[in-house]
């Protein structure tokens, strides 16, 4: 193997390590999350809850698995595939489950945020303060980001319009 071919399988290498540590932060939050939406089943008060509350406690559950299983996916890719000399496949269908285990999460929690204050406030105010979440959510976690990729491309666009 030459001293490229070495370099680049260690900078694949590095890559998938820094990838799977990120994804190990994301699923413990949402395992915590997915158990308590879950235990919310269970209790006396859910018997008696109206037909919204039903409706957006499962819509907010089946977000928080596909977060799940979005987020566990790497790991169960890079099992399967590690000894078949194919991180740089693994690594590229990884960041795309991240970013949609991602979104899947934010509005898992943006369905927690409102089904808590449905129960504590309810009314308008629950629903503004979903609406807040959400946004709250999409801007710290997509907006920002995807804004700031933007201008890694603009400067780099300029940078070689300098050479």
């Amino acid at each position: 193997m030459s001293e490229a071919e070495l370099s680049d399988q260690r900078r694949l290498a590095r890559n998938l390590n820094e990838l799977l540590q990120e994804l190990r932060v994301a699923q413990a939050g949402v395992q915590i999350l997915f158990g308590f939406l879950l235990s919310i089943a269970f209790t006396e008060r859910y018997a008696s809850a109206d037909l919204y509350i039903r409706s957006t406690h499962l819509i907010t559950v089946l977000f928080a698995a596909g977060a799940v299983a979005l987020l566990t996916a790497p790991a169960a890719w890079h099992r399967i595939l590690f000894r078949r000399g194919r991180r740089e496949d693994i690594i590229e269908v990884a960041n795309r489950f991240a970013v949609s285990g991602l979104a899947c999460l934010a509005v898992a929690m943006t369905g927690t945020i409102l089904l808590l204050a449905e129960v504590i406030v309810g009314g308008w105010l629950s629903i503004v303060m979903g609406v807040l979440a959400a946004a709250f959510f999409g801007t710290l976690w997509f907006l920002l980001p995807w804004r700031e990729r933007g201008q890694d491309d603009i400067e780099a666009a300029d940078d070689a319009d300098l050479d």
